[in-house]
């Protein structure tokens, strides 16, 4: 019933992409995601090329089901990240913060599949001139490292799926059937869920940063960064006030970069400390109120999906 190209493209059985999270994406979900239907990615962004090398080795060894690696182009190892990614068994490469035309040819070549992430019809375009088998149309309501423009997924779905012939996946504000019927209504193929899969069994977050997404509220995230690494949702705690505080000062982003530190984002989720470290989370953290493995998530998401549909039938019948 929900069979789409993404699926024929990634032969996968469900339309459901595990988000690229670092620290959270790693083999357990990536492994859990695949086995029950959908296309599990290796959040690789913190990885070294060994890391790649084992999170793969344990990947496989959990599933013979296709699965991706996320790769973030700003890494200036990207191509090794790719080359360990294939030699890994991955199927799919998964490519953000960075131009496709840099790796696209060259993962292609190697008879991978290339998705990459964009914020704008503008890159969508740029998408498909280099050759990608598919766009994922990342919404403002996303999770960690957001578009400049602030378009939200409901208004920059319609647009990149009816300016671009590339099967189109949308993230940013999806954790239920119903974003995923409200997904392919706007013209997307399937759909890439992050903060959902980082509230399950098999996520490789802290137990803490987990009981911080069931305990939120729809306003319980913010954005920060857009004075220095971009426009980046976190859940609010004492470092995102903090760092609100110094740039609404005019704080100059090297003074803030020094108030800041490194390896934030590892306080929080490989650490657990959810004041002092970043947690990226998208805003449908709101609606989620209990942990799952990732099968009951798909599950889930494809059982609502029916019944939603099902429910609608009267209603489009009534009116021809």
């Amino acid at each position: 019933m929900f069979k789409t190209e993404v699926c024929d493209i990634l032969n996968i059985e469900y339309p459901i992409i595990l988000g690229g999270m670092v620290w959270v994406g790693k083999a357990d979900l990536v492994a859990a995601v695949s086995e029950a239907g959908g296309l599990g990615l290796l959040g690789a962004g913190g990885m070294t090329i060994q890391d790649i090398e084992s999170e793969t080795r344990q990947i496989r060894q959990q599933t013979k089901k296709p699965f991706g690696v996320n790769i973030p182009l700003v890494r200036p190892d990207a191509a090794d990240m790719i080359r360990a990614a294939a030699s890994g068994g991955a199927s799919v490469i998964s490519t953000s913060s960075g131009s496709p035309k840099a790796y696209t040819h060259m993962i292609k070549e190697m008879g991978l599949k290339v998705i990459h992430v964009v914020s704008s019809v503008k890159f969508a375009r740029k998408c498909e001139e280099a050759g990608v088998d598919i766009i994922v149309a990342e919404g403002f309501e996303a999770g960690g490292h957001n578009g400049f423009d602030e378009i939200t997924t409901m208004s920059l779905t319609p647009q990149v799926a009816a300016a671009v012939n590339t099967p189109v996946v949308t993230a940013g504000g999806v954790g239920d059937g119903r974003g995923f019927v409200a997904a392919l209504a706007l013209g997307a193929k399937g759909v890439q869920m992050g903060t959902r899969f980082m509230a399950t069994h098999e996520s490789a977050a802290h137990p803490n940063v987990k009981e911080a997404v069931l305990k939120l509220e729809d306003s319980g995230t913010c954005i920060t960064g857009r004075t220095t690494v971009g426009p980046t949702r976190c859940i609010k705690n004492k470092l995102t006030d903090m760092i609100i505080d110094e740039e609404r000062k005019g704080t100059p982003p090297e003074k803030l970069f020094e108030m800041i530190g490194g390896g934030r984002s590892i306080t929080a989720c490989v650490e657990g400390d959810c004041q002092e470290g970043s947690t990226y989370c998208g805003q449908i953290g709101g609606a989620i109120d209990s942990l799952k493995s990732a099968k009951e998530v798909i599950d889930s998401v494809i059982r609502e999906a029916r019944e939603m549909i099902e429910a609608l039938q009267p209603l489009i019948q009534s009116h021809g």
